[in-house]
């Protein structure tokens, strides 16, 4: 046998027993990627592709990509009344309970506009979504984390499902933006 056909030989051997190694190791990583992923009976709701779909709102700042968002219209139109939009988008691994158009709808209208015509009251909604830390749905079984209004919210649940304050379910969680994680919730939440 000359030396060339002994290598290949080896070699063939070492990626016979390899190959089968690096996959046993990276399974286990691929699972608990797919398990970070977004949760929540509500996701089906994000679009499937694009800006607006999970995957399209990871590339941009958190008001940017609740914008590419059709289910966050109302959010977005409230950020910006409240001159939030370059805040948020600056800031740095914060977590935002982001309320659905329908969580806006449950509010009666009058209510509502009387809220969105008062900056200072919007802010103070508007930031007690927004908790400056990173919180993943491993946190959010038994939570409590301080808001930027100064406030303090609470999360409690399992599995896939959670709820914030005891009343605003979680539809979809954990979708990451550049500098953010929202989780989407079903009802505006009020500070005391």
């Amino acid at each position: 046998m000359n030396t060339s056909h002994v290598m290949r030989r080896v070699a063939a051997v070492a990626a016979a027993v390899t190959l089968p190694v690096s996959l046993g190791v990276l399974a286990p990583q691929a699972v608990a990627a797919a398990e970070n992923g977004p949760f929540g009976p509500g996701c089906s709701a994000l679009p499937a592709e694009g800006e607006g779909s999970a995957e399209g709102m990871s590339d941009d700042p958190v008001a940017t990509a609740a914008a590419n968002n059709p289910e966050l219209s109302t959010l977005v139109s409230a950020v910006k009344a409240a001159g939030l939009v370059d805040t948020l988008n600056n800031a740095e691994d914060i977590t935002v309970f982001a309320p659905t158009n329908d969580a806006f709808a449950k509010i009666p209208k009058a209510d509502l506009d009387k809220v969105l015509a008062d900056k200072a009251a919007l802010t103070k909604i508007l930031t007690y979504h927004v908790v400056d830390e990173e919180v993943g749905k491993a946190d959010l079984a038994d939570g409590s984390f301080k808001t930027l209004q100064g406030g303090t919210v609470t999360t409690d649940g399992s599995g896939d499902a959670y709820t914030v304050n005891g009343t605003a379910k979680i539809v979809c969680g954990d979708v990451q933006t550049s500098n953010a994680n929202v989780h989407v919730i079903d009802t505006v939440l009020m500070p005391k």
